[in-house]
């Protein structure tokens, strides 16, 4: 894997640390990747639907050097041939969550997959198994409370030299054919945590994110938060899910409707804590 310098990096997390500077408050310190100058791979080399196996392959390459021996011993010269072989050698055999089904499709791969996929990989490096996890409210758990669950697990997996891939989903409620509106799915996505705020702040209702965009292969700055409005509820803080501010992400844009506001959403991490 040929590694170079990456400035955007640098330059996206200046900026977030500007804008959120107030007049009182210190700029947050940024806990980053271990390889920060690494080039995130772009999926539209392969397909629109490789997300998946392309934020996995973004984790280990801008992991520490221990995670790296597994971006590094992907087949391939060129990131469409390592996304290839990703998908062929471990994407294509029988999932254990979908039964009669192959791990990845035409339709992506789920969490679940994707963790067993990760785990594959790096079979045989000395590295220790990857985790995911759902991050949906518990029981007994606040919005206050899954904020800070989320965050520490980004920043938990960060310091251990894996950054985390997150599943990302966009919502919206909808109402059709005179039916009673109800929350619909558009579209769902993977992106790789590149760097989090090390601190969550008491009484804090959102933290900032850098991360690598598969879709495309860009870096990009944005936030996770407690909704501001209701997401799989009418009312925000019964809320089961925390918002993605992430303005550059694109993912089930195009199947707004006119006059329809989407949320996407944070639903889950594959990590390592």
């Amino acid at each position: 894997m040929t590694v170079v310098s990456n400035p955007m990096f640098r330059l996206l997390r200046n900026s977030l640390l500007t804008v959120l500077c107030g007049p009182v408050t210190a700029a947050p310190s940024m806990l980053e990747a271990p390889n920060s100058q690494a080039v995130p791979a772009n999926q539209l080399v392969v397909s629109g639907n490789a997300c998946g196996p392309t934020a996995l392959l973004n984790a280990f390459r801008f992991g520490s050097p221990a995670w790296q021996r597994a971006s590094d011993a992907i087949t391939g010269e060129t990131d469409r041939q390592r996304i290839h072989t990703v998908i062929r050698e471990a994407g294509m055999r029988p999932s254990n969550s979908i039964t009669g089904r192959p791990r990845w499709s035409r339709k992506g791969v789920n969490l679940m997959d994707l963790c067993d996929i990760g785990n594959e990989l790096t079979h045989g490096h000395y590295l220790p198994l990857m985790s995911q996890e759902v991050l949906f409210l518990k029981p007994r758990e606040n919005q206050n409370k899954l904020l800070a669950r989320v965050h520490r697990r980004f920043a938990t997996s960060l310091a251990k030299g894996l950054p985390p891939v997150v599943s990302l989903r966009r919502y919206v409620h909808r109402s059709e054919k005179a039916k009673p509106a109800e929350w619909v799915v558009l579209d769902a996505h993977f992106v790789t945590i590149t760097a989090v705020s090390r601190k969550l702040e008491r009484g804090a209702t959102s933290f900032p994110v850098i991360y690598a965009d598969p879709w495309g292969g860009k870096i990009c700055q944005g936030s996770v938060r407690i909704p501001e409005r209701g997401v799989l509820a009418a009312d925000p803080v019964a809320s089961p899910c925390l918002e993605a501010v992430f303005p550059e992400a694109l993912v089930g844009r195009k199947s707004l409707r006119p006059g329809e506001t989407g949320t996407l959403t944070v639903v889950a991490v594959l990590g390592r804590w």
